[in-house]
């Protein structure tokens, strides 16, 4: 619901048919409420919601809140949570659960309210007021001045969310061993394999340089705490990651000695 009072924009998710088709039955009952997405996976849920970042707050895809249990296999509704954190404009949240024990942590990542299943009318409606109050105070996605654009290739917290046969799968950045550029993309090398994503050299650099990233090249970055081994070899410098060699450009060679070096001395201390 925007300043004027547009009908709330809602993403439903629950693994479990019964609970997610009892959820769209209260929502579709509520006056308030307009577009309803329902999603029955958190990486689902994840996919849509990376969408309507894409299309901005007020784009056609964009929500308001989400409802969202908390035991689902894979990605929980908890660590879906976290990660919605790390969006310039998040929507809020109204976790749906059969667990009471996860209360603290839920309200710890900022939810609006807590529903416990089964779910009772009058309950229910309660929750979907307090959503209607904050999103007219400018407290959700569509405040009356909207935020500045999420810089391009965000990358949700300590984890990147890469598309595999159609599965959002997650990869750990401190499972990242190296990026390298490829255009407006950048294919994340791990011991495992490597991962293309839609996200610039230059927004990566910037978001992981607190993470131990470097760049030896312009179209590379490495983690400081994989290299192996650093060669100099008739005026050419390389690093050896696992079996990969790697150049380093004369541009970038004395700021990665010097990061090596002070690497190297605080891992003694």
């Amino acid at each position: 619901m925007s300043v004027s009072g547009a009908p709330l924009r809602v993403l439903a998710v629950d693994d479990e048919e019964p609970a997610l088709a009892e959820l769209l039955y209260l929502l579709a009952g509520d006056p308030r409420v307009g577009r309803v997405v329902p999603a029955s996976a958190a990486t689902e849920a994840l996919r849509l919601l990376s969408r309507s970042v894409e299309a901005g707050p007020d784009g056609p895809e964009g929500f308001d809140v989400v409802f969202l249990d908390i035991d689902m296999p894979g990605l929980g509704g908890l660590e879906l949570a976290r990660l919605l954190g790390a969006f310039a404009a998040p929507p809020l949240i109204v976790f749906v659960t059969a667990h009471e024990d996860f209360a603290v942590r839920a309200f710890d990542l900022k939810a609006v309210d807590y529903l416990l299943k089964p779910l009772r009318e009058e309950r229910f409606a309660e929750a979907v007021r307090r959503v209607a109050e904050l999103l007219r105070a400018g407290q959700g996605p569509r405040p009356a001045t909207p935020p500045p654009a999420p810089e391009p290739g965000s990358v949700l917290g300590d984890q990147v969310p890469v598309e595999l046969g159609g599965v959002t799968r997650f990869v750990h950045v401190a499972d990242i061993t190296y990026v390298e550029a490829h255009g407006d993309y950048a294919r994340l090398h791990t011991s495992g394999g490597s991962h293309l994503v839609r996200v610039p050299l230059s927004a990566l650099e910037e978001q992981w340089r607190a993470r131990g990233f470097v760049r030896i090249h312009r179209s590379r970055l490495v983690a400081l705490g994989r290299i192996e081994e650093l060669r100099l070899d008739g005026g050419n410098l390389t690093v050896r990651i696992g079996d990969r060699v790697l150049a380093v450009s004369r541009r970038n060679a004395r700021e990665l000695r010097d990061l090596l070096a002070r690497h190297a001395a605080a891992r003694s201390r």
